[in-house]
């Protein structure tokens, strides 16, 4: 599994259709809020045209993508953080997520009611992200009051933490998402494990009609709506729902012409993985042959043992070496025992960093 991605927005911003569209799932999509109650789950395999170009070279029976989850959860409303509309269950859900997409409307249809009463994606976002900070506010609230509390036993580690939680109160406070050094391993530790909504790595995702998505960047609003989110630290995604549904239905080979005379790269699929891939530091590598070629997701600076861990747990306890051939050199040489044969071949140990494009080959004794 690659990573998990929640949809999270305010009603009727088009996230269950946005959903279907990249899952190609069945999702219910009405025009009522809380139309979806329970988070729908989609699970989607992540383009990468590297594991085509390994599998023909290799002459791989099957091929096996690494994949990503989607969760379409309910719409959140103002006064979430207080219990309105879903309240709690809607923020429960949030937190079992890797990363968060804001989905907000950059669509005009008189047919779908806004709650807002006007299409301002700028107004929305800010709306969603002041229910997250309230109920952080509140969460940090009390476990600094409880430990407070606890202070007389004198812990360093609870000292530390009341710290670290002052701090995020106070960047709360004035509208801005927590940080800390994350270099820092045990703030690191401390700010995770208080499991803060404001610090799941989040961007924007601006649900667009086609007119939006072609002027994305250049309108007024789309402007604004850029300039909002980079005030918190994010990224903007434009996706089209309509061009999705339309790209879901075409082999991959139309698929990329159809991109292609819209003057577009990738598809909004992509471009959703892509920025989930960037903002959680994931790498790619393979393991190849015959049988099959799989791709694997793994943590950027991820050892030897860690990625051997992700093909199975055997493998990184009994871990002895890796055998790796980057990407390029396999493609190069033809094959694996072709770039092999050209010295390619490197054998690395338990402290080996895997980078983005290996290729390897797992030796363990269990």
């Amino acid at each position: 599994m690659g990573f998990a991605c929640g949809f999270v927005g305010l009603p009727n911003v088009g996230k269950s259709t946005l959903f279907n569209a990249l899952c190609k799932g069945g999702a219910v999509a009405a025009n009522f809020p809380f139309c979806t109650i329970e988070p729908n789950t989609g699970i989607v395999p992540v383009p990468d045209p590297r594991l085509d170009v390994l599998a023909k070279i290799e002459k791989s029976a099957r091929v096996v993508p690494t994949t990503m989850k989607f969760i379409d959860i309910a719409g959140l409303v103002e006064g979430a953080s207080k219990g309105q509309g879903l309240g709690n269950q809607f923020l429960g859900h949030i937190r079992n997520v890797d990363a968060v997409a804001h989905v907000v409307r950059l669509f005009a249809d008189d047919d779908v009611v806004h709650v807002g009463g006007s299409v301002n994606p700028s107004r929305d976002l800010e709306l969603i992200l002041t229910e997250l900070m309230l109920a952080d506010l509140d969460l940090l609230q009390k476990r600094l009051e409880h430990g407070k509390k606890a202070l007389r036993s004198g812990d360093p580690d609870l000292k530390l933490e009341l710290e670290l939680i002052t701090s995020f109160i106070n960047q709360l406070e004035n509208g801005q998402r927590p940080s800390y050094d994350i270099a820092d391993e045990k703030l690191d530790k401390i700010a995770k494990a208080l499991q803060l909504l404001t610090l799941t790595p989040a961007f924007v995702c601006a649900n667009t009609d086609e007119t939006a998505f072609h002027e994305f960047g250049k309108s007024d609003i789309s402007k604004q709506l850029i300039e909002t989110a980079a005030k918190h630290g994010m990224q903007v995604v434009p996706v089209c729902a309509k061009l999705e549904e339309e790209l879901a239905q075409l082999s991959p080979e139309d698929a990329k012409v159809f991109l292609e005379d819209l003057g577009v790269e990738e598809s909004g699929l992509e471009r959703v993985i892509n920025m989930g891939y960037s903002l959680l530091d994931y790498i790619t590598f393979f393991t190849t042959g015959t049988d099959e070629t799989r791709a694997w997701t793994v943590t950027r600076n991820a050892l030897a043992p860690q990625a051997a861990g992700k093909i199975h747990t055997d493998m990184e306890r009994g871990f002895i070496r890796m055998e790796v051939e980057s990407y390029d050199d396999l493609v190069q040489y033809g094959s694996w025992n072709g770039a092999k044969e050209a010295g390619k071949l490197r054998i690395e140990g338990k402290e080996y960093v895997v980078q983005d494009g290996d290729c390897v080959f797992i030796r363990f004794n269990v």
